[in-house]
């Protein structure tokens, strides 16, 4: 079941073997065998990827009730045991996750070995939309998420800083006020980023003047145009470290009250991994803080 769910969400054998660790004829004989075993035909192959029949779309809906049921029963087996044992699925937003992740994973497996870290990589409401349908245990994103059934713990702040061309025609005061900022150079993520509408809170003063997206999905892509002097972003103080190393870019501070975004961790109310969440809050701060520190070294 845990084989078809995977297809399901890639909707590609290759991408959905790697996310169940296996390779993809033994994904594929899976799924085969389980369309034998019902008597149905699950999904329709094609050049451009894999379709779930009718069929499969009702067995879906029954297969993740089924393995959020288990996973709960597992989670609930896992409370009375050690901290952080076993597997957990932790959701991360773009715009946190190439900075953090490559720091907090190392950190976790070496404090908690008998972990099994899970991660995906999405915007917000995905994410929230993942860990209400049992498919994630908790995701880091930036809050408030108003969400019911939900929990929430606030876990560390992250600056907002402005991200220029590192060029000598660039003479914008240091510190930066918000009426400084030319929004009409301002380049924004695409629809559905949170910092896309934390970029547009912060330089409110814009008014109705144009706003320039390219539907750029990371932070790198923005950065690269930055570099190439194509217009100014924001950028939270956790990417500095990673990237101004490998941009031409200069950073420039916001005058006080800074600019921030308040970073959370998020779990089901109903789980019963509270402690697990306590312990994953206490790494992510740990880890936070130390590149924020390097950041401003």
């Amino acid at each position: 079941m845990r084989y078809f769910e995977a297809l399901a969400s890639a909707r590609h054998f290759g991408k959905a073997a790697e996310l169940v660790h296996v390779s993809q004829p033994a994904l594929s004989a899976q799924i085969m065998e389980m369309e034998n075993h019902l008597g149905v035909k699950l999904v329709e192959r094609s050049r451009s990827g894999v379709f779930l029949t009718r069929k499969g779309e009702e067995v879906l809906a029954r297969t993740r009730t089924i393995l959020a049921d288990v996973d709960m029963l597992e989670q609930s087996a896992r409370a009375s045991s050690g901290t952080l044992e076993g597997r957990i699925r932790i959701g991360v937003i773009p715009t946190l996750a190439p900075y953090l992740v490559p720091r907090l994973v190392p950190h976790l497996r070496r404090v908690y070995p008998a972990i099994e870290i899970e991660l995906k990589e999405s915007v917000t409401s995905r994410l929230v939309a993942d860990l209400g349908e049992g498919l994630l245990d908790a995701v880091v994103a930036a809050l408030p998420i108003e969400t019911d059934g939900l929990s929430t713990k606030p876990l560390f702040s992250d600056r907002f800083y402005m991200a220029m061309a590192d060029d000598e025609r660039n003479i914008l005061m240091s510190p930066l006020t918000e009426d400084q900022v030319d929004v009409e150079q301002l380049l924004l993520l695409e629809e559905g980023h949170c910092l896309r509408d934390q970029a547009l809170a912060v330089c409110s003063t814009a008014g109705k003047r144009r706003l320039v997206s390219f539907g750029a999905t990371s932070m790198t892509t923005l950065l690269q145009m930055v570099a190439n002097g194509m217009g100014m972003t924001l950028i939270p103080e956790i990417a500095i470290a990673t990237e101004a190393a490998r941009n031409s870019i200069r950073i420039v501070p916001f005058a006080a009250p800074e600019p921030a975004r308040e970073i959370g961790l998020v779990w089901r109310r109903s789980s019963p991994r509270e402690r697990d969440m306590e312990a994953l809050a206490t790494a992510i701060s740990d880890c936070a803080d130390d590149i924020i520190r390097a950041a401003a070294a």
